[in-house]
């Protein structure tokens, strides 16, 4: 049973249900998009989505990469000297939507609070660049950060994957390859509400259908902007939850909300990784909504979950048993 909604978020999710054009109605995704960050930029936005934390320092960086060059932030927790451990972060939007700057919230608090650089990169959005732009795209980039951690002053040992909706499901298929093919050693991967499923509909999506920043109907209609002519397809870039093996995958720490149809998505991920083994902190947040990390002004529960996130990286990445 889902908690009651906080007065605030539910004033946020009146407003959004009456000023938002939602996805599936959408006809210029970039024109959405720049009207997203210009959001952001007024004195609503910054309250919604929160002030990064003064105690990280922020710098972009580019990723250059066969035949594209992608943005990263780069949030530095300060104070500290040496080679720091890394998170690798990638933002949410349903594949379509988002930027790195969206996650300064999170991924400055996480800098600050755990020692660790967290490094946001961006990557190509669908329905431009469908799948498996965006999957080709994360994972190139954590190779290429972590072929470079010398001289972005990071430690490659000290290693994880962290992002939210569409960026859980990036990092969860980051985490598979980085054992399937070769990749990166990573000490951890943090999902938050993971999108990693594209076509079947679970039990909480079957509740919750209508719920506030997330509808099953946005969700549909995000997998066929992503997939494409690709649409329909089982391959595990696409669906994480779909793979043949989980095993040896790295510690995982599995967010969800109790408003949010892709509740179940997170549950199941979670019994996948526990059947192989695979050690997982899970914790579902009352009272909050799909997307809560990116609307601290709204969520209360965003401050905990930072807590928690922070905690997790701490003792898993930062510094490991």
């Amino acid at each position: 049973m889902s908690a009651p909604l906080p007065l605030r978020t539910k004033i946020f999710a009146t407003v959004l249900q009456r000023l938002a054009t939602p996805v599936e109605e959408a006809t210029d995704h970039a024109k959405l998009r720049a009207e997203r960050v210009r959001l952001g930029q007024t004195l609503p936005g910054r309250i919604v989505f929160g002030a990064p934390d003064r105690r990280a320092r922020a710098e972009e960086i580019e990723i250059p990469l066969r035949g594209r060059t992608l943005r990263a932030v780069v949030h530095r927790p300060t104070g500290v000297g040496g080679k720091r451990p890394v998170i690798v972060n990638y933002h949410g939007g349903g594949w379509v939507q988002g930027r790195p700057e969206q996650s300064a919230w999170l991924a400055s608090r996480v800098a600050a609070g755990s020692g660790a650089t967290v490094v946001s990169p961006s990557y190509r959005l669908s329905p431009e660049h469908p799948f498996p732009a965006a999957v080709d795209d994360t994972w190139e980039a954590l190779g290429w950060i972590a072929d470079r951690a010398d001289a972005l002053g990071l430690d490659v040992d000290r290693m994880a994957v962290m992002g939210d909706s569409a960026g859980g499901n990036l990092a969860a298929v980051a985490a598979q390859r980085s054992v399937n093919e070769g990749g990166p050693h990573l000490r951890a991967q943090v999902l938050i509400y993971p999108a990693v499923e594209m076509y079947e509909t679970f039990a909480s999506e079957l509740r919750m259908p209508d719920e506030a920043v997330l509808t099953s109907k946005n969700m549909s209609a995000f997998a066929h902007l992503y997939l494409g002519d690709a649409y329909g397809t089982t391959d595990p870039r696409a669906s994480p939850l779909r793979a043949t093996s989980f095993d040896g995958l790295p510690p995982a720490f599995i967010l969800t909300a109790d408003h949010d149809p892709l509740l179940d998505n997170g549950v199941h991920y979670r019994e996948a990784l526990r059947r192989a083994g695979v050690p997982v902190r899970y914790r579902e947040y009352a009272g909050t909504v799909h997307g809560f990390l990116s609307l601290p002004g709204v969520v209360p529960g965003a401050e905990q979950a930072v807590s928690d996130i922070i905690d997790f990286v701490a003792a898993r990445v930062v510094v490991p048993a």
